[in-house]
Protein backbone atom coordinates (compact mmCIF):
# COMPACT_ATOMS: atom_id res chain seq x y z
CA UNK A 1 0.00 0.00 0.00
CA UNK A 2 1.12 3.59 -0.85
CA UNK A 3 1.93 5.84 2.03
CA UNK A 4 -0.49 8.89 2.17
CA UNK A 5 -3.24 7.16 0.59
CA UNK A 6 -7.06 7.63 1.19
CA UNK A 7 -9.45 5.27 0.57
CA UNK A 8 -12.52 5.74 -0.37
CA UNK A 9 -16.34 3.58 -0.84
CA UNK A 10 -18.60 5.21 -3.66
CA UNK A 11 -22.32 5.02 -3.49
CA UNK A 12 -25.17 7.34 -5.36
CA UNK A 13 -28.44 8.85 -4.16
CA UNK A 14 -31.62 8.67 -6.59
CA UNK A 15 -34.39 10.54 -6.04
CA UNK A 16 -36.47 10.43 -9.39
CA UNK A 17 -40.19 10.94 -9.97
CA UNK A 18 -42.35 8.13 -10.17
CA UNK A 19 -45.67 9.37 -12.38
CA UNK A 20 -47.77 6.73 -10.71
CA UNK A 21 -50.02 8.26 -8.35
CA UNK A 22 -53.20 10.19 -10.14
CA UNK A 23 -52.66 13.31 -11.87
CA UNK A 24 -49.92 14.92 -9.66
CA UNK A 25 -47.47 12.48 -11.93
CA UNK A 26 -44.79 14.72 -11.18
CA UNK A 27 -45.38 15.44 -7.30
CA UNK A 28 -44.24 11.74 -6.03
CA UNK A 29 -40.51 11.31 -5.56
CA UNK A 30 -38.91 7.55 -4.82
CA UNK A 31 -35.51 7.66 -3.20
CA UNK A 32 -33.09 4.34 -4.08
CA UNK A 33 -30.11 4.11 -2.25
CA UNK A 34 -27.06 2.32 -4.58
CA UNK A 35 -23.90 1.15 -2.67
CA UNK A 36 -21.05 -2.01 -2.57
CA UNK A 37 -23.97 -3.77 -0.69
CA UNK A 38 -26.82 -3.61 -3.06
CA UNK A 39 -29.74 -0.97 -3.56
CA UNK A 40 -31.93 0.21 -0.88
CA UNK A 41 -35.25 1.63 -1.65
CA UNK A 42 -35.41 4.56 1.21
CA UNK A 43 -39.64 5.17 0.37
CA UNK A 44 -41.62 7.31 -1.91
CA UNK A 45 -42.22 11.23 -0.48
CA UNK A 46 -45.29 13.28 -1.74
CA UNK A 47 -43.32 16.24 -2.00
CA UNK A 48 -39.91 16.78 -3.20
CA UNK A 49 -37.66 16.57 -0.19
CA UNK A 50 -34.45 15.05 -1.22
CA UNK A 51 -33.05 16.78 2.22
CA UNK A 52 -34.18 14.56 4.62
CA UNK A 53 -32.64 11.56 2.51
CA UNK A 54 -29.09 12.97 1.88
CA UNK A 55 -29.35 13.90 5.82
CA UNK A 56 -29.63 10.10 6.24
CA UNK A 57 -26.79 9.77 4.31
CA UNK A 58 -25.08 12.03 6.08
CA UNK A 59 -25.44 10.35 9.31
CA UNK A 60 -24.13 7.26 8.01
CA UNK A 61 -20.49 9.23 6.94
CA UNK A 62 -21.64 9.55 3.04
CA UNK A 63 -20.54 12.91 1.23
CA UNK A 64 -22.28 14.15 -1.08
CA UNK A 65 -19.67 15.35 -3.88
CA UNK A 66 -22.03 15.96 -7.62
CA UNK A 67 -25.24 16.41 -8.68
CA UNK A 68 -26.98 15.07 -11.71
CA UNK A 69 -30.35 16.74 -12.93
CA UNK A 70 -32.52 15.57 -15.53
CA UNK A 71 -35.31 17.60 -16.89
CA UNK A 72 -37.73 16.35 -19.28
CA UNK A 73 -40.77 18.22 -21.85
CA UNK A 74 -41.54 21.28 -22.48
CA UNK A 75 -41.82 23.25 -20.05
CA UNK A 76 -38.83 21.83 -18.30
CA UNK A 77 -39.99 19.26 -15.51
CA UNK A 78 -37.69 18.22 -12.96
CA UNK A 79 -37.91 14.45 -13.44
CA UNK A 80 -34.98 13.13 -11.54
CA UNK A 81 -31.83 14.20 -9.02
CA UNK A 82 -28.77 12.05 -8.77
CA UNK A 83 -25.82 12.64 -6.20
CA UNK A 84 -22.97 10.86 -6.04
CA UNK A 85 -21.49 10.23 -2.69
CA UNK A 86 -18.30 9.05 -1.29
CA UNK A 87 -17.34 8.00 2.51
CA UNK A 88 -13.98 7.64 4.24
CA UNK A 89 -12.44 3.63 4.09
CA UNK A 90 -9.73 4.08 5.96
CA UNK A 91 -6.79 6.69 5.91
CA UNK A 92 -2.57 6.65 7.60
CA UNK A 93 -2.61 7.70 10.76
CA UNK A 94 -2.55 11.66 11.19
CA UNK A 95 -5.23 11.79 8.27
CA UNK A 96 -8.98 12.65 8.52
Amino acid sequence: MMDGVTQWEYARLEYRSTGSFGIDKQMDWDAAFHHPGGVAKWGTDERFDDLRHLNRAGAAGWQAYHRDVVHVGQPHRLHSVTYSLRRLVSAQPGER
